[in-house]
């Protein structure tokens, strides 16, 4: 895809990013999971149970990336990619590196979220 395809706080990678996006959320939702179930039947005590913030956290970083088609690494360092995998190009204006910063501060805040939410489930449930 053409780099005319990137959007200052909007859109920073193209399909091949969003699929390993896809793939980090899916692998942090099977540490989740087998997290949880390895604390269920290890019948371990409720504080052990916040150690799942981790695997949450990577999974709602996975899942919240994806689905806005905006990674927060690049966001962070000004860059994006649209071509194939580690084909990255720089951005060139300060002001759209700036919008891309604030878009990624407001998906790791989002994905901390989700976790911590994810987590205060977890931690609620009676087993």
């Amino acid at each position: 895809m053409p780099e005319t395809d990137y959007l200052p706080g909007v859109c920073n990678i193209g399909g091949g990013e969003v699929r390993r996006r896809q793939f980090v959320a899916l692998v942090g939702l099977f540490f989740s999971i087998t997290s949880l179930i390895a604390l269920i039947v290890m019948n371990a005590p409720r504080e052990a149970r916040i150690g799942i913030f981790f695997p949450l956290l990577v999974a709602s970083v996975g899942y919240v990336q994806s689905r806005s088609k905006f990674c927060l690494a690049f966001g962070f360092a000004g860059t994006f990619n649209f071509g194939k995998l580690g084909d990255i190009s720089r951005v060139s204006d300060a002001d759209n590196r700036a919008t891309d910063r604030k878009t990624a501060l407001t998906i790791l805040l989002k994905s901390f979220l989700l976790a911590a939410i994810a987590t205060l489930v977890v931690l609620a449930v009676p087993f």
